[in-house]
């Protein structure tokens, strides 16, 4: 063996035979069966089709990849079924980028044609997420590997949403929803961002009353102002009108509790086409809609003659026009609504939508919450998740994109005032919806689908699955998509468990960022250091829910932990071979200890406490097999037969985190037995 570890010697040839091996196949369901094996599932989170792999991907891999090496080496089929996400208007939105570059945009092409040349686009970088995870050592079953706009899964959405439409649980209509107008589609509540901006307040003289307000530009559509009824100063003025300055359009006062009576003048302007707490108040008393801004970002004809003015432009006209109208102007800090693509400002916008009634799928959800058929780990998440379901509002469900499964949805004229739902066109004359479905409608079914779709019994043998293992700042976006799907799909919760891990920050506990400069490329520091040393540097002493700091000191580090390992391996290997066996005083406590860290490290795992795992068996290693052990050996304390014993399964318990080290020494030193992914795990 050579004097140090050299990664760049191993990693690819090891995984090459890995994969060739078939290990990373477990039997298919109808197999499975027979064998009487126990099944282990985790489903991968599907990463972007497109996208190189960042940090938290590397994270998710590592730890997922342990759970899986550990229970294939108990001896159980331990199935990771991966994935790629077409992820919708992510991927629509780099591809627009591109087009901008070469000085085209989405409009210079009909549908079919952007459609295909995004398909395309994908279909060139479809392989980098795939080859990425590999060099971080997923062992997953690429013979199962699906795509979200794969036939069989397109098929397979569309069933459901047919069935739920057919439950009386879809329904179409114009509902205020979060838009940008620059990717040009709506949001769900969940996927708007919030920022802290510094803006303006206006205090505008309506007359009567005066009006505090940060987007007087919407005022050409309002339809009342109100006050809070238990307001002393205003509580005559109910019930009477006003004129809207600049518009000369009467309008009636109303009074209403949601208004907050120490913001501003106590009096708001209620513009409901244009602001979801106006909307409501819209609703309670029966005021009329006027939308004076359209999804291009554009003031529309009913803002009379601001009418093709961007939202901006609109306002600082306004803001002159209104003279002396405009009783104050001051700096206002509050919180906006963003486009968590492109980071500009959300526009409240009544859009006709196709909604999912969200009620009776978080019910089931909650009960699956309630008796412990799915556990979340993750300090506080189980609470958040459970706030998510209780407050959760209908989903809409409809994207104005190309890039997506197109939803089967037909109309039968150009109104669209009735619509047919099924797969393909009822008959002449039909057109079909333009919409495609949220990204999250297609994952949120994703433990189903993959299964449903795969091999010979694999659904009724590997559903529910075991763990769903991702980063906590999705649960509301998917986890919780994915069990109010798959519980209304199966009448089961699809998985057992949740482990959320954390997001990876710098060194210094920052969150990571290009702008900042502090992000790290995994690949890169693989490259550097070897897979082992981000792997290790990634989960040791991490805690299920919270953030963790790794930086490139910290992967150096590591690096020399493979050294240690190979290095001890190097010593035993190396030593002349012992004629007679000679027993060491301190073999029996040796063996003792061995047994008590071995039952340590797979206790900690079979409680998916990772980050104290690989913490225990790092210190163990380290500390107690090589600074004592090696050393009584040396001392012929402990008998070249027990040291070499306590070194195996010291490799088989390491061989989950740093599986690439650990293999290369096996194969140095234990090749006649197998190769260590399939060695059975020490008891």
């Amino acid at each position: 063996m050579q004097k140090n570890y050299d990664h760049t010697l191993y990693e690819d040839s090891l995984y090459k035979k890995w994969e060739e091996s078939g290990v990373f196949t477990p039997p298919t369901g109808e197999e499975l069966k027979k064998s009487g094996k126990k099944p282990f599932t985790i489903i991968m989170p599907p990463p972007n089709a497109n996208e190189p792999l960042h940090v938290g991907h590397a994270m998710f891999v590592t730890v997922e990849d342990i759970f899986i090496r550990f229970h294939r080496m108990k001896g159980e089929a331990a199935l990771w079924l991966p994935g790629t996400d077409h992820a919708g208007i992510e991927t629509q939105f780099v591809f627009e980028k591109k087009l901008a570059k070469e000085g085209k945009s989405r409009f210079d092409f009909d549908r079919e044609t952007l459609y295909q040349m995004i398909w395309d686009y994908v279909q060139e970088n479809g392989e980098v997420a795939i080859d990425q995870m590999k060099k971080l050592g997923a062992s997953a079953d690429w013979s199962r590997y699906k795509f979200t706009l794969d036939k069989e899964i397109v098929d397979e959405v569309l069933k459901t949403f047919m069935k739920l439409h057919e439950d009386g649980l879809i329904y179409r209509a114009e509902r205020l929803v979060n838009y940008c107008t620059k990717c040009g589609t709506a949001y769900s509540e969940l996927e708007v961002e919030h920022e802290d901006r510094e803006g303006k307040l206006y205090t505008i003289d309506y007359g009567l009353l005066k009006v505090a307000t940060t987007r007087p530009e919407t005022m050409l559509g309002d339809t009342a102002v109100a006050v809070n009824p238990k307001d002393k100063r205003f509580s005559n003025l109910i019930g009477k009108t006003v004129k809207i300055p600049l518009v000369d359009r009467e309008i009636p006062i109303v009074g209403d509790e949601m208004v907050d009576m120490e913001f501003g003048t106590g009096a708001v302007k209620i513009t409901p086409a244009h602001d979801p707490n106006d909307w409501e108040v819209g609703v309670r008393h029966n005021l009329e809609i006027i939308n004076v801004i359209g999804t291009n970002g554009k003031m529309t004809e009913f803002a009379g003659s601001y009418a093709g003015l961007s939202v901006t432009a609109c306002r600082e006209k306004i803001v002159t026009d209104l003279g002396d109208k405009l009783v104050e102007m001051k700096p206002y800090s509050h919180s906006v609504s963003v486009c968590y693509r492109c980071n500009r400002a959300i526009e409240p916008l009544p859009v006709k939508q196709f909604f999912i009634k969200v009620k009776p799928l978080a019910e089931k959800a909650l009960e699956a919450l309630d008796n412990k058929e799915t556990k979340i780990l993750g300090a506080g998440r189980d609470k958040i998740l459970r706030h998510w379901l209780l407050n959760l509002r209908d989903w809409n469900i409809s994207r104005q994109i190309v890039w997506g499964i197109r939803m089967p949805v037909w109309y039968k004229d150009e109104s669209k005032t009735e619509y047919v739902v099924s797969e393909t066109s009822p008959g002449e004359g039909y057109i079909q919806e333009t919409d495609t479905f949220d990204t999250w409608f297609s994952s949120g079914q994703w433990p189903v689908v993959t299964l449903k779709t795969n091999k010979p019994g694999d659904f009724e043998t590997y559903y529910p699955t075991d763990v769903m293992e991702t980063g906590y700042d999705i649960l509301p976006f998917w986890v919780m998509r994915m069990m109010l799907l798959s519980i209304y799909l199966t009448g089961k919760s699809p998985f057992r468990y949740v482990y959320l891990h954390g997001l990876v920050r710098d060194e210094k506990g920052q969150k990571m960022s290009k702008s900042k400069g502090n992000a790290i490329n995994p690949l890169e520091l693989c490259a550097k250091y070897g897979t082992d040393s981000l792997r290790m540097a990634l989960v040791m002493s991490t805690t299920a829910g919270q953030d963790s700091n790794t930086g490139e000191n910290k992967v150096r580090g590591m690096r020399n932990f493979g050294n240690k390992i190979w290095n001890a391996g190097r010593y035993i290997a190396e030593k002349p071979k012992e004629d007679i066996v000679i027993k060491g005083e301190k073999d029996t406590e040796f063996l003792i200890k061995l047994t008590a860290v071995t039952k340590e490290v797979t206790k900690l795992l079979d409680h998916m406490k990772v980050g104290l795992a690989s913490e225990t068996v790092y210190n163990e290693f380290w500390h107690w097999f090589c600074d004592e052990g090696i050393e009584q050996n040396k001392q012929k304390l402990v008998s070249d037969e027990v040291l070499n014993t306590g070194y195996k399964t010291m490799l088989a318990l390491l061989h989950p985190f740093v599986p690439f080290v650990t293999e290369a020494v096996w194969q140095e030193m234990f090749a006649k037995e197998g190769d260590l992914i399939s060695y059975s795990w020490p008891k």
